[in-house]
């Protein structure tokens, strides 16, 4: 059974800055290493830094299977769309339908915001997670370079999802 429940609490952020250590190293260190991870998970995915930008209106949801956390969700309401800032689910539970519970999850919130689109960013070496999107009905739109500070770049590209 998969639930995905609103993360609104320290207890929920340091939850969740566990699954990001242990999803992020396993899964960007080979796409742009580890000094570039170490340097983001402080940066983004620390329970603080989780706490800040809740604090700015993003949004961090935990994703369940048979009750145990297995991934999250980050989203912020921009004017015409719902930014899906992050979704990552642990590896060993990934092709058990948990991105698609999640993007209907998030689809429902855009709807319910009555926006236009879901709009996303995601590495231009992520093929996997490109070609789950696409599946799921995002289109490639543009790339998006961004300085993150440090020295270190986010290679991107826009992704879009109409409603």
């Amino acid at each position: 059974m998969i639930t995905i429940t609103l993360s609104n609490t320290i207890d929920d952020y340091k939850q969740i800055e566990v699954l990001a250590d242990i999803i992020w190293r396993e899964h960007y260190i080979p796409i742009v290493g580890k000094p570039q991870i170490d340097y983001m998970l402080n940066k983004f995915q620390s329970a603080s830094a989780i706490a800040s930008q809740v604090d700015n209106g993003f949004e961090y949801y935990t994703v369940y299977y048979n009750k145990i956390p297995v991934g999250y969700i980050s989203t912020k309401r921009e004017v015409e769309a719902l930014f899906l800032s992050k979704l990552y689910i642990l590896s060993n539970y990934r092709g058990k339908n948990l991105g698609r519970v999640a993007i209907l999850y998030i689809t429902e919130k855009a709807e319910a915001y009555q926006l236009e689109k879901i709009r996303l960013t995601v590495n231009i070496h992520n093929t996997n997670s490109i070609i789950a999107y696409k599946k799921l009905g995002f289109v490639k739109m543009r790339p998006v370079v961004a300085d993150i500070g440090n020295g270190f770049i986010m290679d991107d590209y826009e992704m879009i999802k109409k409603l």
